[in-house]
C-alpha cells in the first residue's frame, strides 16, 4: 500500500528548502508568513542574531477590531499592510518574502502584495 504524506509534513519540507536558499540580514530581514485555519501571522526577523524585529497578527485586538473574519483573503490584505506600517516605522523597507512554504497564491499572495503596496520592497 502507498503511504501518503500529510500536507503539514510537506509544507515544512518545501519550507525547509527555501530557508535553505535565503535568510535575513540586519540590511534586508525576512518577512516570515505563517497561516493556520483560523489566524495569520507574520514577522520581520533578523537571522543573523535571531531576533523578530516586527510582528503582527490576526490575533491581536487593534488587527482583528478593524476585521470581520479572520481567515480570509481580506484579513490576509489588511495584515499585510500593517505588518508594512510597523516595519516602516522600524526603519526596514527592504525585506526577503518567506512564504513558509504555502503556496503564493490567495491568502499568502494577498499578504505580500498588500505589503508592497505599503510601501516594503521584496
Amino acid at each position: 500500500m502507498v503511504s501518503k504524506k500529510s500536507r503539514s509534513e510537506i509544507r515544512v519540507k518545501k519550507h525547509m528548502k527555501i530557508r535553505n536558499r535565503f535568510s535575513g540580514t540586519p540590511e534586508c530581514p525576512r518577512l516570515a508568513v505563517f497561516r493556520s485555519n483560523n489566524h495569520m501571522y507574520a514577522q520581520v526577523i533578523d537571522d543573523t542574531v535571531g531576533k523578530t524585529l516586527v510582528s503582527a497578527s490576526t490575533l491581536q485586538k487593534d488587527v482583528k477590531a478593524n476585521l470581520e473574519k479572520t481567515n480570509n483573503v481580506e484579513a490576509a490584505a489588511y495584515l499585510g499592510k500593517v505588518i508594512a506600517e510597523r516595519a516602516l516605522e522600524k526603519g526596514v523597507k527592504d525585506v526577503v518574502f518567506d512564504r513558509g512554504g504555502f503556496v503564493y497564491h490567495g491568502k499568502i499572495k494577498a499578504l505580500a502584495d498588500a505589503a508592497r503596496e505599503a510601501g516594503l520592497n521584496f
